[in-house]
């Protein structure tokens, strides 16, 4: 009898069999998506993280995927993968723990500045307005946003306590993801070339050097925009779950 190595054969003899072979082959065919999703993340992040690492990392959550997935849900496979690998190179990248302590104190001090202002101003702050509650020039601020821009993949991540414990996660959404509560409406309080890094970067999928093309600026304040706008986003996110 003629082995069926379709792709829907492949899932067949794999979820119905067990058989291993077919799985193999399954992680043959599927492991575009990791690359896609390992190019995704990786533009986020300083030259420190090695693309291979988010690679295997990717890996596990391909094969998490695959063992998971019920094709008789009629979900798309791809759309259910994609978010899994996405989630196995945050664990990842937080299970190495390489963000110095010194950069969450400058998270944690920028949020505090930016939540007094929002409360006496009744809007988002703009740089300059953050910079002086600081004590520190517009370019110092920028300075900073560029050395949190490597905790764009986990930026939604709730600012840590003294004792470096996480109080809660909260994660951006992907365009084939569930939109939280409150999230679009936390968007538009943004300033308007934040909304559009927001949406280019995470619905439309361009890499941080396409949006500078798109705003006509550089890849580095594409970065500073993004670390803003996430830091913003998180905070109200939290403040609305709280």
């Amino acid at each position: 009898m003629q082995t069926d190595n379709t792709v829907d054969g492949l899932w067949q003899r794999f979820k119905q069999d067990g058989d291993r072979e077919a799985r193999d082959r399954l992680v043959v065919h599927y492991s575009p998506l990791v690359k896609f999703v390992a190019g995704r993340v990786r533009s986020g992040l300083p030259p420190a993280v090695e693309q291979a690492d988010l690679v295997s990392d990717g890996v596990i959550g391909l094969l998490d995927a695959l063992d998971k997935f019920d094709p008789e849900r009629g979900l798309q496979f791809q759309t259910y993968a994609v978010s899994r690998i996405r989630g196995a190179m945050v664990d990842g990248l937080r299970a190495a723990d390489w963000v110095p302590r010194s950069v969450r104190e400058k998270i944690r001090d920028i949020n505090t500045a930016q939540s007094e202002l929002e409360r006496s101003l009744g809007r988002t702050p703009n740089d300059t307005e953050v910079a002086a509650r600081l004590g520190i020039s517009v370019r110092d601020l920028r300075k900073i946003y560029s050395q949190t821009a490597h905790t764009s993949v986990v930026s939604f991540e709730a600012v840590l306590d003294e004792e470096e414990t996480p109080r809660a996660t909260t994660d951006l959404p992907g365009a084939d993801d569930n939109i939280p509560p409150g999230f679009l409406s936390a968007v538009r309080e943004l300033p308007e070339r934040d909304q559009v890094v927001v949406a280019l970067y995470y619905w439309e999928r361009l890499t941080l050097a396409e949006i500078g093309q798109v705003l006509g600026v550089s890849e580095s304040r594409v970065s500073q925009l993004h670390s803003r706008a996430t830091l913003a986003l998180r905070r109200k996110l939290l403040q609305a779950a709280g």
